[in-house]
Protein backbone atom coordinates (compact mmCIF):
# COMPACT_ATOMS: atom_id res chain seq x y z
CA UNK A 1 0.00 0.00 0.00
CA UNK A 2 1.42 3.32 -1.07
CA UNK A 3 1.64 6.01 1.32
CA UNK A 4 -0.24 9.21 0.21
CA UNK A 5 2.46 11.77 0.02
CA UNK A 6 1.74 15.77 0.29
CA UNK A 7 2.72 18.25 -2.28
CA UNK A 8 5.41 20.64 -2.56
CA UNK A 9 3.30 23.69 -1.76
CA UNK A 10 1.82 21.95 0.92
CA UNK A 11 4.99 21.13 2.75
CA UNK A 12 6.45 24.75 1.81
CA UNK A 13 2.97 26.05 3.74
CA UNK A 14 3.29 23.48 6.45
CA UNK A 15 7.23 23.88 7.37
CA UNK A 16 8.78 26.43 5.73
CA UNK A 17 6.84 29.49 5.64
CA UNK A 18 5.80 29.59 9.35
CA UNK A 19 9.99 29.70 10.14
CA UNK A 20 10.68 32.47 6.88
CA UNK A 21 11.38 35.80 7.05
CA UNK A 22 9.83 39.12 6.15
CA UNK A 23 11.95 39.11 2.59
CA UNK A 24 10.27 35.71 1.61
CA UNK A 25 6.87 37.09 0.96
CA UNK A 26 5.12 34.26 2.41
CA UNK A 27 7.09 31.82 0.05
CA UNK A 28 4.29 32.38 -1.99
CA UNK A 29 6.33 34.14 -4.51
CA UNK A 30 9.24 32.24 -6.86
CA UNK A 31 11.66 35.26 -5.40
CA UNK A 32 12.67 36.86 -2.22
CA UNK A 33 13.19 40.38 -1.79
CA UNK A 34 16.30 41.48 -0.65
CA UNK A 35 17.20 45.64 -0.20
CA UNK A 36 20.44 46.04 1.37
CA UNK A 37 21.19 48.75 3.96
CA UNK A 38 22.45 52.14 2.23
CA UNK A 39 26.29 52.18 1.46
CA UNK A 40 26.55 48.17 1.66
CA UNK A 41 28.01 45.71 -0.09
CA UNK A 42 25.66 42.01 0.08
CA UNK A 43 28.46 38.96 0.84
CA UNK A 44 27.10 35.92 -0.51
CA UNK A 45 28.13 32.65 0.27
CA UNK A 46 27.05 28.76 -0.27
CA UNK A 47 27.89 25.28 1.09
CA UNK A 48 26.39 21.75 0.14
CA UNK A 49 25.95 19.04 3.15
CA UNK A 50 25.76 15.41 1.42
CA UNK A 51 24.51 12.16 3.82
CA UNK A 52 27.36 10.48 4.13
CA UNK A 53 29.89 12.85 3.36
CA UNK A 54 29.19 15.81 5.78
CA UNK A 55 26.80 14.08 8.36
CA UNK A 56 25.77 10.55 8.82
CA UNK A 57 22.48 8.68 8.12
CA UNK A 58 21.28 8.79 11.80
CA UNK A 59 22.19 12.38 13.08
CA UNK A 60 18.94 14.02 14.32
CA UNK A 61 17.04 15.71 11.87
CA UNK A 62 17.31 19.24 13.82
CA UNK A 63 21.21 19.03 13.93
CA UNK A 64 21.16 18.19 9.99
CA UNK A 65 19.69 21.85 9.42
CA UNK A 66 21.78 23.70 12.36
CA UNK A 67 24.62 22.31 10.90
CA UNK A 68 23.56 23.32 7.22
CA UNK A 69 22.98 27.12 8.49
CA UNK A 70 25.95 27.41 10.36
CA UNK A 71 28.43 26.54 8.29
CA UNK A 72 27.43 29.39 5.91
CA UNK A 73 26.59 31.80 8.75
CA UNK A 74 30.20 30.66 9.74
CA UNK A 75 31.57 32.15 6.41
CA UNK A 76 29.91 35.24 6.19
CA UNK A 77 31.55 36.15 10.22
CA UNK A 78 34.68 35.51 8.87
CA UNK A 79 34.07 38.23 6.03
CA UNK A 80 32.41 40.63 8.74
CA UNK A 81 29.59 40.40 7.14
CA UNK A 82 26.29 40.05 9.79
CA UNK A 83 23.70 37.96 8.14
CA UNK A 84 20.84 39.24 5.82
CA UNK A 85 19.04 36.00 5.72
CA UNK A 86 19.62 32.73 3.58
CA UNK A 87 18.21 30.45 0.59
CA UNK A 88 17.57 26.71 0.99
CA UNK A 89 17.81 23.56 -1.04
CA UNK A 90 16.63 20.27 -0.26
CA UNK A 91 16.67 17.02 -2.05
CA UNK A 92 14.37 14.78 0.03
CA UNK A 93 15.30 10.99 -0.42
CA UNK A 94 12.68 8.36 -1.22
CA UNK A 95 12.46 7.23 2.80
CA UNK A 96 11.58 10.75 4.15
CA UNK A 97 9.13 11.25 6.42
CA UNK A 98 6.69 14.11 7.42
CA UNK A 99 7.81 13.71 10.90
CA UNK A 100 11.86 13.72 10.04
CA UNK A 101 10.98 16.88 8.54
CA UNK A 102 9.18 18.75 11.16
CA UNK A 103 12.05 18.21 13.04
CA UNK A 104 14.71 19.50 10.53
CA UNK A 105 12.14 22.26 10.37
CA UNK A 106 12.26 23.08 13.92
CA UNK A 107 16.02 22.75 14.13
CA UNK A 108 16.16 25.19 11.37
CA UNK A 109 13.65 27.69 12.40
CA UNK A 110 15.99 27.66 15.76
CA UNK A 111 18.70 28.40 14.36
CA UNK A 112 17.51 30.91 12.37
CA UNK A 113 16.53 32.82 14.94
CA UNK A 114 19.99 32.27 16.95
CA UNK A 115 21.71 33.54 14.04
CA UNK A 116 19.35 36.22 13.02
CA UNK A 117 19.90 34.81 9.92
CA UNK A 118 16.05 34.72 8.58
CA UNK A 119 14.95 32.05 5.61
CA UNK A 120 13.99 33.57 2.57
CA UNK A 121 13.22 30.92 0.07
CA UNK A 122 14.58 28.01 -1.63
CA UNK A 123 13.44 24.93 -3.46
CA UNK A 124 12.09 20.94 -2.39
CA UNK A 125 12.84 18.63 -4.65
CA UNK A 126 13.03 14.00 -4.67
CA UNK A 127 16.26 13.09 -4.32
CA UNK A 128 17.31 9.60 -6.51
CA UNK A 129 20.51 9.65 -3.38
CA UNK A 130 21.28 10.19 -0.45
CA UNK A 131 19.63 13.30 1.41
CA UNK A 132 21.11 16.77 -0.32
CA UNK A 133 20.80 19.94 1.16
CA UNK A 134 22.58 23.42 0.31
CA UNK A 135 22.29 26.77 1.38
CA UNK A 136 22.78 30.12 0.26
CA UNK A 137 23.53 32.72 2.97
CA UNK A 138 23.41 36.41 2.03
CA UNK A 139 25.29 39.33 4.60
CA UNK A 140 25.74 42.75 4.52
CA UNK A 141 29.66 44.42 4.93
CA UNK A 142 30.02 47.94 5.23
CA UNK A 143 31.06 49.15 1.36
CA UNK A 144 34.68 47.95 0.96
CA UNK A 145 35.25 46.07 4.46
CA UNK A 146 34.37 42.95 3.78
CA UNK A 147 37.33 41.36 5.10
CA UNK A 148 39.63 38.60 2.88
CA UNK A 149 41.44 35.90 3.25
CA UNK A 150 44.08 37.12 0.95
CA UNK A 151 45.23 40.28 3.30
CA UNK A 152 47.70 38.72 6.13
CA UNK A 153 51.14 40.72 6.57
CA UNK A 154 54.41 39.71 7.90
CA UNK A 155 54.21 41.04 11.95
CA UNK A 156 50.35 40.25 12.19
CA UNK A 157 49.31 38.12 15.08
CA UNK A 158 47.87 34.95 13.89
CA UNK A 159 44.64 34.54 16.59
CA UNK A 160 41.81 31.91 16.56
CA UNK A 161 38.59 31.53 18.37
CA UNK A 162 37.02 29.42 20.76
CA UNK A 163 39.06 26.09 20.55
CA UNK A 164 40.14 23.74 18.09
CA UNK A 165 39.92 19.94 17.32
CA UNK A 166 36.62 19.08 19.34
CA UNK A 167 34.90 18.71 16.08
CA UNK A 168 36.92 16.00 14.73
CA UNK A 169 37.37 14.41 17.56
CA UNK A 170 33.55 14.14 18.56
CA UNK A 171 33.43 12.29 14.94
CA UNK A 172 35.94 9.96 15.44
CA UNK A 173 34.06 8.75 18.99
CA UNK A 174 31.45 7.26 16.64
CA UNK A 175 33.53 4.80 16.11
CA UNK A 176 34.21 4.28 19.74
CA UNK A 177 37.85 4.01 19.84
CA UNK A 178 39.93 3.00 22.81
CA UNK A 179 40.90 6.78 23.77
CA UNK A 180 37.14 7.22 24.44
CA UNK A 181 37.75 5.57 27.78
CA UNK A 182 39.43 8.26 29.22
CA UNK A 183 36.92 10.61 29.14
CA UNK A 184 33.69 11.16 30.91
CA UNK A 185 30.22 11.29 29.66
CA UNK A 186 30.37 15.16 30.02
CA UNK A 187 33.75 15.23 27.96
CA UNK A 188 32.23 12.85 24.83
CA UNK A 189 28.86 15.26 25.15
CA UNK A 190 31.08 18.11 24.35
CA UNK A 191 32.76 16.62 21.74
CA UNK A 192 29.99 15.23 19.99
CA UNK A 193 27.73 17.89 20.11
CA UNK A 194 30.45 20.52 18.80
CA UNK A 195 30.76 18.21 15.52
CA UNK A 196 27.14 18.66 15.23
CA UNK A 197 25.96 21.77 15.77
CA UNK A 198 28.39 24.77 14.65
CA UNK A 199 28.32 27.98 16.75
CA UNK A 200 29.39 30.50 13.99
CA UNK A 201 31.03 33.50 15.76
CA UNK A 202 28.83 36.20 14.09
CA UNK A 203 28.60 37.95 16.84
CA UNK A 204 32.51 39.13 16.30
CA UNK A 205 31.74 40.54 12.45
CA UNK A 206 32.12 43.91 13.28
CA UNK A 207 35.44 43.41 15.35
CA UNK A 208 37.02 41.60 12.52
CA UNK A 209 35.90 44.31 10.27
CA UNK A 210 37.62 46.68 12.49
CA UNK A 211 40.45 45.20 13.60
CA UNK A 212 41.51 41.98 11.21
CA UNK A 213 44.26 42.37 8.04
CA UNK A 214 43.00 38.92 6.63
CA UNK A 215 40.47 36.12 8.02
CA UNK A 216 38.28 33.12 7.00
CA UNK A 217 36.61 30.39 9.09
CA UNK A 218 38.32 26.91 10.08
CA UNK A 219 36.11 24.33 8.39
CA UNK A 220 38.84 22.19 6.77
CA UNK A 221 41.24 21.69 9.79
CA UNK A 222 43.63 24.62 11.40
CA UNK A 223 47.02 23.57 10.11
CA UNK A 224 45.45 23.59 6.83
CA UNK A 225 43.22 26.36 6.80
CA UNK A 226 46.40 28.52 7.65
CA UNK A 227 48.48 27.08 4.79
CA UNK A 228 45.71 28.36 2.81
CA UNK A 229 45.91 32.14 4.02
CA UNK A 230 49.46 32.05 4.04
CA UNK A 231 49.63 31.11 0.42
CA UNK A 232 47.09 33.38 -1.00
CA UNK A 233 49.14 36.45 0.82
CA UNK A 234 52.49 35.67 -0.08
CA UNK A 235 53.74 34.76 3.35
CA UNK A 236 54.19 32.15 5.94
CA UNK A 237 53.22 31.42 9.67
CA UNK A 238 54.90 30.51 12.55
CA UNK A 239 52.89 29.15 15.37
CA UNK A 240 53.01 27.76 18.89
CA UNK A 241 51.45 24.56 19.18
CA UNK A 242 51.01 25.06 22.60
CA UNK A 243 49.06 27.99 22.48
CA UNK A 244 46.33 26.35 20.38
CA UNK A 245 43.16 26.49 22.36
CA UNK A 246 42.18 23.07 23.28
CA UNK A 247 39.05 21.82 25.26
CA UNK A 248 39.36 20.14 28.14
CA UNK A 249 37.70 17.05 26.36
CA UNK A 250 40.18 17.63 23.81
CA UNK A 251 43.06 17.75 26.15
CA UNK A 252 42.20 14.26 27.79
CA UNK A 253 41.78 13.15 24.46
CA UNK A 254 44.98 13.60 23.40
CA UNK A 255 47.03 13.11 26.93
CA UNK A 256 45.41 9.60 26.62
CA UNK A 257 46.40 9.58 22.46
CA UNK A 258 48.51 11.68 21.60
CA UNK A 259 48.77 11.13 17.78
CA UNK A 260 45.29 12.70 18.30
CA UNK A 261 46.95 16.16 18.35
CA UNK A 262 47.32 16.28 14.57
CA UNK A 263 43.72 15.19 14.48
CA UNK A 264 43.13 18.45 16.39
CA UNK A 265 45.05 20.18 13.91
CA UNK A 266 43.92 19.07 10.82
CA UNK A 267 40.54 17.23 11.27
CA UNK A 268 37.99 19.93 10.17
CA UNK A 269 34.45 20.40 11.41
CA UNK A 270 35.72 23.53 14.04
CA UNK A 271 33.85 26.46 12.26
CA UNK A 272 35.93 28.98 14.36
CA UNK A 273 37.53 32.17 13.18
CA UNK A 274 41.13 31.92 12.01
CA UNK A 275 42.72 36.06 11.62
CA UNK A 276 45.48 37.61 11.25
CA UNK A 277 45.85 40.59 13.27
CA UNK A 278 48.12 44.20 13.56
CA UNK A 279 49.97 44.35 16.49
CA UNK A 280 48.68 47.60 16.96
CA UNK A 281 44.72 46.52 17.14
CA UNK A 282 45.54 43.71 19.39
CA UNK A 283 44.60 44.88 22.52
CA UNK A 284 41.31 46.41 21.46
CA UNK A 285 40.51 43.21 19.14
CA UNK A 286 40.81 41.00 22.39
CA UNK A 287 38.49 43.45 24.16
CA UNK A 288 35.70 43.57 21.82
CA UNK A 289 36.20 39.53 21.47
CA UNK A 290 35.57 39.80 25.42
CA UNK A 291 32.81 42.21 25.15
CA UNK A 292 30.93 39.79 23.04
CA UNK A 293 31.60 36.94 24.54
CA UNK A 294 33.84 35.38 22.13
CA UNK A 295 36.95 33.25 23.30
CA UNK A 296 40.12 34.20 21.38
CA UNK A 297 43.66 33.02 21.53
CA UNK A 298 46.98 34.29 19.48
CA UNK A 299 48.73 31.34 18.03
CA UNK A 300 51.44 32.66 16.20
CA UNK A 301 52.92 34.97 14.23
CA UNK A 302 52.96 36.32 10.06
CA UNK A 303 56.23 35.80 8.69
CA UNK A 304 57.92 36.50 5.30
CA UNK A 305 58.17 33.08 3.47
CA UNK A 306 56.51 30.97 0.83
CA UNK A 307 56.81 27.51 2.63
CA UNK A 308 54.35 25.86 5.38
CA UNK A 309 53.04 27.16 8.13
CA UNK A 310 55.83 25.64 10.91
CA UNK A 311 53.84 24.50 14.19
CA UNK A 312 56.58 24.54 16.61
CA UNK A 313 56.53 22.29 19.90
CA UNK A 314 58.90 22.69 22.47
CA UNK A 315 62.02 21.71 20.83
CA UNK A 316 60.58 20.37 17.61
CA UNK A 317 59.10 21.91 14.42
CA UNK A 318 56.46 20.30 12.39
CA UNK A 319 54.62 21.40 8.97
CA UNK A 320 51.83 19.87 8.08
CA UNK A 321 51.94 18.20 4.48
CA UNK A 322 48.31 16.87 4.54
CA UNK A 323 46.63 19.82 3.43
CA UNK A 324 42.72 21.01 3.92
CA UNK A 325 40.09 18.54 3.25
CA UNK A 326 39.55 18.02 -0.37
CA UNK A 327 36.52 16.54 -2.08
CA UNK A 328 38.51 15.43 -5.12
Amino acid sequence: MSVQRPTEDSLIARFFAPIAGEGALGLMDDAARLTPKPGHDLVLTVDALVEGVHFLPDDAPGSIARKALGVNVSDLAAKGADPSGFLLSLALPAHWTESWLADFAAGLGEASREFACPLLGGDTVKARGALTLSVTAVGEVPSGLMVRRTTARVGDAICVTGTIGDGALGLKLRSAPDWAEALSHDDKAHLADRYLHPQPRHRLAGALRDHASAAMDVSDGLAGDLAKMMRSGGVSALVEAGWVPLSPAARKAVQASPPLLDVAFTGGDDYEILCTVPEKNLDSFRKEADRVGVALSVIGRVVAGDGLPVFRMKDLERRYDVGSYQHF
